[in-house]
């Protein structure tokens, strides 16, 4: 692809329902191709793929969802240049489907059913990938802190250090992006600029910051396996989808660490400042490992 050829960014989902058998694949008819393909749509101005991919699904089906895991990215050339889709599983929450000029008929069927209507060999693809690993797998977000100014440059006990402005818009943001995949509990090192990355969370979902004195650098430095033994009892609990903001000493190495255990291979990724760790869990084991960049918009189009 040239240098000079436009992208065009799209998002969209697998959308999903547990049945007494299996699942269900949701699949959209669009009149102005009659096809039948997943929902999916072009990302607005000041939205990240993640708020894109929500937005288009309540818009073609009606459905509120949960994102879970990035199941891949696709690409093919169109009149305008070339178009790169993002696409997640998503569990249906309800909703009401209403037919409109872009899709008007829906329907739910058993993945076999859904691979057999769909339209394009790139959507059965996104499709298997789905079906790997169970579609109930939990999630765990794992966060890190927000930007906080230069450790050399505060003045006092760096457990209080705050957040600069940056880094509070990187927390504003963060709040959508956690709710986006259904975070109900939260967790924070007892570090002020990680309680501090999750406060707009906490303030949207009306719950406490739980704090978690294994996860800090300094107590990861002193006995890691603590903190194993923590992050691992707190993917157990499925009662609820926990967020757990750490440090950028901490997280590198507890990632190294399980994804070790657990015999997976983990994607080569920067530890930014306000980056999340979606992770696919199972009975506390790590399925799966997919890490987001940043929550601002426009800064998470890469592969």
């Amino acid at each position: 692809m040239s240098k000079t050829t436009k992208t065009v960014w799209a998002a969209g989902a697998v959308l999903w329902r547990p049945t007494r058998d299996g699942v269900e694949i949701c699949l959209v008819h669009r009149p102005r191709y009659d096809d039948w393909t997943l929902p999916k749509g072009k990302i607005d101005d000041g939205e990240t793929l993640v708020s894109t991919a929500v937005r288009e699904i309540r818009e073609e089906t009606g459905q509120l969802s949960r994102l879970g895991r990035h199941l891949m990215d696709v690409g093919y050339q169109i009149p305008s240049g070339y178009k790169r889709v993002r696409y997640w599983s998503a569990r249906a929450l309800g909703g009401d489907f209403t037919a409109n000029h872009e899709v008007d008929d829906l329907r739910w069927l058993d993945p076999a059913a859904a691979a057999g209507l769909l339209s394009y060999g790139l959507d059965r693809k996104v499709l298997k990938e789905f079906e790997r690993l169970p579609a109930d797998v939990h999630t765990l977000l794992l966060v890190r802190h927000a930007r906080a100014g230069r450790r050399t440059r505060y003045k006092g006990d760096d457990r209080l250090r705050p957040l600069d402005k940056f880094g509070r818009a990187q927390a504003r943001d963060l709040s959508t992006l956690l709710d986006a995949f259904g975070a109900e509990r939260l967790h924070s090192a007892d570090r002020v600029r990680c309680e501090q990355t999750l406060a707009p969370a906490a303030e949207k979902l009306g719950v406490a910051i739980v704090p978690e004195t294994a996860l800090s650098e300094e107590a990861y430095r002193a006995n890691s396996d603590a903190a194993h033994r923590r992050i691992r009892e707190i993917a157990t609990d499925t009662s609820a989808i926990h967020a757990v903001c750490s440090q950028g000493k901490v997280i590198p190495p507890l990632m190294q660490w399980w994804a070790h255990e657990d015999d997976l291979t983990l994607p080569v990724k920067r530890n930014r400042k306000g980056s999340v760790w979606v992770l696919s869990t199972s009975n506390g084991r790590l399925l799966a490992a997919d890490h987001i960049d940043s929550p601002l918009p426009h800064t998470d189009r890469q592969g």
